[in-house]
């Protein structure tokens, strides 16, 4: 009789653990729908939990950023960087966020630090195209030129990147590169006015 009593008080008592697993929330699921509030709320419930839980920090910063808490996100991505700095994640994040506070310095310092902890990291093209907006916020537009390049050689299809590589070549007075990657970001999406209006004013230049 022990025999088959056993594996059945064995399974009544990891009933319980299996019920939990399938209905605990999970930030990383609430983040990818979208629900970024939510998955806020799931990041401080785990780190209250535990205060060292890297991958809450990772995931609480992510959709504060896309929340545009931006100094939330900056604050919880120091936090989490204290638990492991060259966690390329938290560096990348940090990064963002002080991009969108204005804090270009800041903000390049740490795209520069992602690049030589992550080299081929998920997010290198992203990195690249955000040093390229801040070296155009910062009038620099051949590095500006340099950095989009370097994002479009990892993701070409970006219609958007294109433009932006037109209007740094267009800065930088560099009209027939510029009216080519204009002609490109156009050729991916033709409804793009900002690609549109500078392809106009470097013709009207080259004339």
């Amino acid at each position: 009789m022990r025999i088959h009593i056993l594996p059945f008080i064995f399974l009544m008592l990891l009933l319980p653990c299996i019920v939990f697993s399938q209905t605990k929330p999970d930030a990383l699921n609430s983040y990818r729908a979208g629900r970024y509030s939510e998955a806020i709320d799931i990041c401080l419930s785990e780190i209250l939990e535990d205060a060292s839980n890297i991958e809450s920090h990772v995931v609480l910063s992510w959709a504060l950023v896309e929340a545009k808490r931006y100094e939330e996100a900056a604050n919880w991505a120091t936090k989490g960087r204290e638990l492991s700095k060259y966690d390329p994640r938290l560096t990348e994040i940090l990064a963002e966020a002080h991009f969108y506070l204005g804090n270009n310095q800041r903000a390049l310092r740490l795209f520069q630090e992602y690049i030589s902890y992550a080299p081929n990291g998920t997010r290198i093209a992203t990195v690249y195209y955000f040093m390229g907006e801040i070296y155009l916020r910062l009038a620099k537009y051949r590095h500006a030129d340099m950095a989009f390049s370097a994002a479009l050689q990892l993701e070409t299809m970006s219609a958007r990147w294109w433009s932006r590589l037109g209007y740094a070549r267009e800065m930088a007075k560099e009209y027939r590169y510029s009216l080519e990657a204009y002609r490109t970001a156009l050729g991916l999406d033709p409804s793009l006015q900002d690609a549109a209006r500078g392809k106009d004013r470097v013709q009207r230049k080259l004339n």
